[in-house]
């Protein structure tokens, strides 16, 4: 499926569409971190025999992991639809100012400060554009899916 070119007249998105959206898209790396812990820990049974144990890591460790993943999970998707499953069920999407998809290098720096600095959202309301900091690092645009 495409990605529609050039919907730089596309109203921006707001405060509680995208926070909606960063909460189902937690969701989501949340549930896929447990399906994944809990696919190791099936697997250590197979292996080394009863009792079932979950793996534990280090909370560095782990929380690298779950950084990196969610960077390249939002990263991703930018770059490819311009929605993670969050903003597209929120009818929300991701692009340059102009309304094209971000380049992969943009979509990860993006991803990669929401993801460290999560409160970039709150200068939403403060913003002439309802942009996010991140989204003025990356001069990128959200926008509500037109029709």
């Amino acid at each position: 499926m495409s990605v529609p070119e050039g919907r730089g007249g596309a109203e921006p998105a707001g405060l509680v569409s995208r926070g909606i959206a960063a909460l189902l898209d937690i969701l989501v790396l949340a549930l896929t971190g447990v399906s994944v812990q809990l696919g190791a820990g099936c697997a250590r049974l197979l292996v080394a025999g009863p009792p079932f144990r979950m793996p534990a890591l280090d909370g560095r460790i782990a929380g690298v992991i779950g950084w990196t993943f969610a960077v390249c999970y939002f990263g991703g998707a930018w770059a490819m639809t311009g929605q993670s499953v969050g903003g597209r069920l929120m009818g929300i999407r991701v692009g340059d100012r102009a309304g094209h998809r971000l380049g992969l290098p943009r979509a990860l720096l993006r991803a990669a400060l929401s993801v460290t600095f999560p409160l970039g959202l709150l200068w939403i309301p403060f913003s002439r554009r309802r942009a996010a900091v991140p989204d003025l690092v990356v001069a990128a645009a959200v926008r509500y899916d037109g029709p």
